[in-house]
């Protein structure tokens, strides 16, 4: 398989980002001008300091997917970069959950998916990435935290067993479980007994245990799913510091529902609406300045 280096690293420059920097090919951000409205939100917990660093990893081109005769998402285009977490936000069956799972080839699990468009990966196509491979480099973390029925240790050494020409013997595999253990900030809570039944974890740590098995993997681009969404507010605030810490390492996709979150941890902000992308831009501006009339009514809670 053919890899490409890296792109280098790009300073960002200010904290609200630019969206006509960042064009996303369809015209979306050039609005109506509505920006002149105070904060949708106020009295939130403050955000943490914005990425510094970016370095393209996928870019989606002119995307499009549907389902049967029905279109879920409609020739959507935006970059994805390590040093930032990207959040697609939107109301229910606007097309969020389709473009994430486009991302690493989920969706052509499904039968009646077909898709038109290009996503590519360090300037590969993911089309001709065979699947196995690309989702171990493009990994998800879905809404249901979904432990295997195994130990602490079994269920990150699970990965790295699979990766393997030969089934690796356990010591062998320590340093690497518990390094994926660590970057989820799971390790210190497990470490004395990683023997201990995953399913016995509250459900945070599930959670950040099924992070550290992605982790595991070392992969290019982390995907997550509504992460916190069966969780209570403080597995929540843990999450996204995480989450907020991982972007260093890796670029992040999130999918939410709770623009409160949307706002606390993403650097950038896709806007989705009936599978359009209606706006893409960075998050303080988006939430404080939208410009198109759809962001402001979605994020002014006017509908959603």
């Amino acid at each position: 398989m053919e890899f490409l280096t890296p792109p280098p690293v790009r300073r960002l420059s200010g904290t609200t980002g630019s969206p006509g920097a960042h064009s996303n090919g369809n015209g979306n951000g050039n609005g109506n001008g509505h920006g002149n409205h105070k904060p949708a939100f106020v009295g939130l917990r403050p955000r943490v300091t914005p990425a510094t660093i970016a370095i393209d990893r996928m870019q989606v081109e002119d995307l499009s997917v549907d389902y049967g005769r029905k279109r879920a998402v409609s020739e959507v285009s935006l970059p994805i970069r390590q040093g930032e977490v990207l959040a697609l936000i939107g109301p229910s069956g606007c097309g969020k959950t389709t473009l994430l799972r486009s991302l690493n080839r989920l969706t052509e699990l499904t039968k009646t998916a077909t898709s038109q468009g290009r996503v590519t990966l360090d300037g590969i196509d993911t089309a001709t990435i065979e699947p196995t491979a690309l989702r171990r480099r493009v990994t998800m973390v879905f809404q249901q935290p979904n432990p295997f029925p195994m130990s602490v240790f079994d269920n990150v050494a699970y990965v790295l067993r699979e990766q393997a020409s030969r089934r690796p013997k356990k010591r062998v595999l320590q340093g690497a479980v518990e390094e994926a253990l660590a970057r989820a900030g799971l390790l210190d809570e497990v470490a004395a007994d990683l023997d201990h039944p995953a399913l016995r974890l509250s459900g945070g740590q599930q959670q950040r245990l099924c992070i550290a098995r992605a982790l595991a993997a070392n992969p290019e681009v982390l995907l997550l799913d509504e992460p916190c969404s069966a969780l209570d507010p403080r597995s929540t605030q843990v999450i996204e510091d995480l989450i907020v810490k991982l972007r260093e390492d890796v670029a992040v996709v999130i999918v939410t529902h709770n623009l409160q979150q949307a706002s606390r941890v993403a650097d950038y902000v896709a806007f989705m609406y009936l599978g359009e992308l209606v706006e893409y831009a960075g998050a303080p501006q988006l939430f404080s300045a939208p410009r198109e009339q759809r962001t402001k009514d979605y994020v002014s809670g006017a509908f959603g």
